[in-house]
């Protein structure tokens, strides 16, 4: 079943009788594998461009900060944090619209999917508003609790008060996003990020070098690039909506009808951010060059980790749309699919990694004992990849199945087995190389816990 782009006109495309172009609405046909196949890789290709796309925002920062010093990687830390902290509760503004519009477009409603999406994107703006204004104020405060330097600290504090500034246009990214996913479409996200991550890194490197603003001209690029980039994915939904005559206006039931949608996947995201939290606080504990070589360790892990979610978001648009059509067979043929796929690519993923370890330590710093821990660590991240492939494939199956209640539920489990492992490195001050190791159990307890829930048939109609 080849799926078209939904992107900008088309996303709102109608039939001259009025009837919402819907492909296979309320009836999507059982796929032979290589068609299934085809319809992963339509929908995986330009989600992996696109994911790996967006970290290389804090990954161009940390390249370009890293050269400042040490200290301004610390800080940079610090920052990203609380920065990913916030933004990590608020995915579900991208994963909850993407499984709503999916299984409303299965069902036949186009405009209906789209509603919804306007409204996300409402919620987006103010939860986004809400952040920075808290943090405009409380960021150094909020840093401190950390226990680094006070240089250090100062150093996140400047990075997070510019980089707050752009939080409502990071949140109106994730929920467009969302809705050209829940469309079948991956492409405009992938153009949009491909143009935001230019910005960014032209801005940053004349601002940090060519101005002299250090990190602050860091934070100021990031911020920016994040703004253009809400601009033209919000643009291109509200033009599908416009096309469907979906009414634009600010609805608060809708915007309340979308967090309380959003509940359990606030609680899952919090689940899942507190073990990134506790983390990052261990690796404070550590030492300054733990912090900052940790920072490269959790860039380098989170574009892995968005590079095996390219086939989970597959998954949440293909399984989305199948549960809302009623094919619950099609929807258990996509996880085996994308379960092969995932754990194929991890492999690859986690060669490369060890191939090249040597550039990845010395390319972010000039700092040795920042790179001689960065080459350890990542050798840990080589053998985390097919654990991870499992976890995100099995999540981005059950997100797309409106599962959140037992993800919620999930996450909350293996945070709670996690923290004993986390707790050991901090008391015996083991290194970051075990931290990550002690990582590593938060990722088995979550994959064992998602494999025992798709055993069953209980995931396919939770969203009833």
């Amino acid at each position: 079943m080849a799926q078209r782009s939904c992107g900008g006109a088309a996303i709102g495309g109608r039939r001259r009788s009025g009837a919402p172009t819907v492909r296979h609405a309320g009836r999507v046909p059982r796929s032979s594998q290589p068609s299934l196949n085809r319809e992963i890789l339509a929908l995986a290709v330009p989600a992996f461009a696109t994911l790996i796309a967006e970290p290389l925002l804090i990954l161009a920062d940390t390249l370009i900060v890293g050269h400042l010093g040490t200290e301004d990687l610390g800080g940079l830390t610090l920052a990203t944090s609380v920065i990913g902290l916030l933004v990590g509760l608020s995915v579900f503004l991208a994963y909850g619209t993407t499984s709503v519009v999916s299984r409303r477009l299965g069902a036949g409603d186009r405009a209906g999917a789209l509603a919804g999406g306007v409204d996300g994107i409402f919620l987006g703006l103010i939860l986004g508003a809400v952040y920075a204004a808290v943090l405009l104020p409380l960021g150094p405060t909020i840093l401190g609790w950390y226990g680094a330097t006070p240089e250090v600290t100062a150093l996140g504090a400047t990075y997070l008060r510019i980089v707050a500034l752009g939080l409502p246009a990071q949140l109106v990214i994730l929920a467009s996003t969302g809705v050209l996913r829940g469309l079948q479409d991956t492409r405009t996200p992938l153009r949009v990020v491909v143009t935001i991550n230019l910005i960014n890194i032209a801005l940053n490197v004349t601002l940090v070098y060519g101005v002299g603003l250090g990190i602050a001209g860091a934070a100021i690029g990031t911020t920016a690039s994040q703004w253009v980039g809400a601009a033209l994915l919000a643009g291109a939904v509200i033009r599908g909506a416009r096309a469907e005559e979906v009414p634009l206006g600010f609805r608060p039931a809708g915007v309340l009808a979308a967090a309380r949608l959003g509940g359990w996947l606030v609680i899952r995201n919090a689940a899942l951010n507190l073990a990134l939290l506790m983390t990052t606080f261990t690796a404070t504990s550590l030492g300054t060059a733990a912090l900052a070589a940790h920072q490269v360790i959790n860039t380098l892990w989170t574009t892995v980790a968005f590079a095996l979610d390219a086939f989970a978001i597959a998954a949440q648009a293909l399984v989305g749309l199948r549960v809302g059509a009623g094919d619950t067979a099609g929807a258990r043929g996509v996880l085996g699919r994308v379960l092969v796929w995932g754990l194929g690519f991890s492999v690859v993923v986690g060669l490369l990694l060890v191939v090249l370890r040597t550039p990845l330590s010395t390319v972010f710093s000039p700092d040795p004992a920042v790179q001689a821990l960065v080459q350890q660590t990542v050798l840990v991240l080589a053998v985390l990849a097919p654990v991870g492939a499992i976890a995100f494939q099995l999540d981005g199956v059950l997100i797309g199945a409106g599962d959140a209640r037992f993800l919620a539920l999930a996450g909350l489990g293996a945070t709670a087995a996690y923290a004993p492992f986390v707790a050991a490195v901090w008391v015996t001050h083991a290194g970051l190389a075990w931290l990550w190791v002690a990582y590593g159990a938060w990722l088995i307890a979550r994959s064992l816990l998602l494999w025992l829930r798709t055993r069953g048939d209980g995931w396919m109609h939770a969203h009833v």
